[in-house]
C-alpha cells in the first residue's frame, strides 16, 4: 500500500484565510454570533477536507479520499492517460498543480498528489500502458 497526500496550494490557503478569516473577524467584532458560528463551521469543514484528502494505491486499485464526501476507487488497469492540468474544476484536490486521470472510456478525475512523479511511477508499475502527458516531459519511465 502506498499513500499519497494531496499537495496544498499556499495561494488557495492564503485566499481562504483572508476571505473567511476577515469575514469571521468582522462578524465577531460586530457581535453577530450566529453568522460567526456558521463561518467558523465552514472553516472547520475546509480544514477537515484539506487534512483528509489523499490517494492510496493498493491491490491494483487507486482509492481517492477527500473528507467524508468523496471516497471511491478506480481499477488501475482501466486508467488510459494521466496528464498535468491547472483546471479550476471542483475536484478532490487542494492544489492547482493537478493531474487529470482518464479511465474507462470517458471518465476523468482530477487529483493533486504532493509527489507527482512518485505517484505516476507507482501507477505505471501496475499498468505500464498508461499514457503520461507532462508539461516538461512526454513520458515518465
Amino acid at each position: 500500500m502506498e499513500k499519497f497526500r494531496s499537495k496544498i496550494s499556499i495561494g488557495l490557503v492564503f485566499f481562504l484565510v483572508v476571505v473567511l478569516g476577515g469575514m469571521l473577524l468582522k462578524l465577531l467584532y460586530d457581535g453577530i454570533w450566529s453568522v460567526s458560528g456558521l463561518i467558523f463551521c465552514q472553516i472547520l469543514f475546509i480544514v477537515h477536507m484539506f487534512w483528509t484528502t489523499f490517494y492510496i494505491i493498493e491491490n491494483e486499485k487507486l482509492q481517492i479520499k477527500s473528507g467524508f464526501l468523496i471516497n471511491f476507487s478506480i481499477d488501475i488497469q482501466l486508467i488510459k492517460k494521466i496528464s498535468e492540468t491547472n483546471t479550476l474544476m471542483s475536484a478532490p484536490a487542494v492544489s492547482f498543480d493537478r493531474l487529470e486521470i482518464l479511465y474507462n472510456k470517458f471518465d476523468t478525475v482530477v487529483i493533486s498528489p504532493k509527489e507527482k512523479i512518485k505517484f505516476i511511477e507507482a501507477i505505471q508499475k501496475i499498468n505500464p500502458e498508461v499514457e503520461i502527458k507532462l508539461k516538461n516531459e512526454t513520458l515518465v519511465t
